[in-house]
């Protein structure tokens, strides 16, 4: 004998529906999926898809981070660390989105993660969004994301500890040569108005990126860690490290020499809000933090392990030649009164994603330098 079953509700719906002539669609355009599915969902469909701004797509395998030469596409990653073009999608910026998400006009958008709707094609033959309809985040202050997985291994450790493993996360890099400097500080340092110029450190001044040299009001490599301070020079490891070497004017340069850091002297010439005496120097205050960040990656990548000296942080000034630089209180003080900005959170990025592709970790974690220096 047989026995009659109970329709289910959702077929008897679905059983109407269809004779009505509706379709049943199982996602919704709006709802956002990641950059890779989107790459390996190449089908001409509709979709919103999330990632970070990771560069702008100027060939099939060409993303370029900075020098953006207009404003018309974009490739997100799931990342913003990302530098291999296979897992990026290139995004085409039709002209109604140019002004907010263009990269020529918002070079800031590099390592902000942002949401677009398009249709899913091939776009500089290459997995693409097209035709985009619709963008939505970026514009706040934070340039980029803090990359958890780079930090694994970090995870509940403290002062002495939490030291050792970052010396062991960062002192996995990419050495510079220091020709090789001059054109990575002129990306590092690119000010985000001029794409021409570049910031110089101490003196904030906007300066043509083909003015370096050695000549009055040209910039040249500004050791932040003074390189007598442990007695390495220019040679490569310490004396090409990037995350401290910045463009600085030259008579700048020449007036902190290998001066230790403190509060206090007096006005220093074409450096406004600078301060120096005879044994300390201070950066204007919007630097002041970025120049501690700097000091205290430094004493974290150099350990003495590497036939360069310990490099240390200490309280003093007239630290001279020895591998010591001052004053610990204060570049404390100046990191937490001068929390890392956009600029200072792009350059880190930059320097990882493209040139020593390490970090600063106080930079992406600024509460670390209290748990390493209580």
């Amino acid at each position: 004998m047989l026995r009659s079953r109970a329709f289910r509700p959702v077929l008897i719906v679905s059983v109407v529906l269809a004779l009505l002539g509706f379709g049943i669609t199982p996602t919704s355009a709006a709802t956002p999926i990641s950059v890779s599915t989107a790459i390996g969902r190449q089908d001409g469909s509709t979709a919103t898809v999330m990632g970070y701004v990771v560069g702008q797509p100027t060939a099939t395998n060409t993303v370029v981070r900075s020098n953006f030469p207009n404003d018309y596409a974009l490739a997100l990653a799931d990342s913003a660390s990302q530098t291999s073009t296979s897992s990026m999608l290139y995004v085409q910026i039709t002209s109604a989105f140019r002004a907010s998400y263009g990269l020529r006009s918002n070079p800031g958008l590099v390592g902000q993660k942002i949401t677009v709707t398009g249709t899913l094609g091939a776009y500089f033959s290459h997995a693409g969004l097209t035709n985009t309809t619709a963008f939505s985040g970026g514009g706040s202050s934070d340039p980029g994301p803090d990359p958890g997985d780079y930090y694994a291994g970090t995870e509940g450790k403290t002062g002495a500890a939490l030291k050792a493993a970052l010396h062991t996360i960062i002192s996995d890099q990419t050495k510079l040569s220091y020709d090789q400097v001059w054109n990575a500080l002129k990306d590092t340092d690119q000010d985000p108005a001029n794409t021409n110029n570049v910031i110089l450190l101490y003196s904030g001044r906007s300066q043509s990126k083909t003015t370096n040299g050695g000549d009055p009001n040209d910039w040249n490599r500004e050791h932040v860690w003074a390189k007598s301070h442990g007695d390495f020079g220019t040679a490569t490891g310490p004396g090409t490290d990037i995350h401290h070497l910045r463009p600085e004017d030259v008579s700048v340069n020449a007036a902190r020499g290998n001066l230790d850091f403190d509060n206090g002297g007096s006005a220093v010439s074409e450096c406004s809000g600078c301060t120096a005496d005879s044994d300390s120097f201070a950066p204007r205050a919007a630097v002041r933090g970025d120049v501690a960040r700097m000091i205290l990656y430094m004493a974290v990548r150099y350990e003495g392990d590497d036939g360069f000296a310990n490099l240390e942080p200490n309280n003093s000034v007239n630290n001279g030649s020895a591998p010591y630089i001052g004053k610990l209180t204060v570049l404390k003080a100046w990191s937490a009164a001068d929390p890392p900005d956009t600029f200072e959170k792009r350059r880190n990025e930059v320097i990882h994603t493209t040139y020593q592709h390490n970090r600063n970790p106080f930079i992406d974690h600024p509460e670390w330098i209290t748990s390493i220096w209580p």
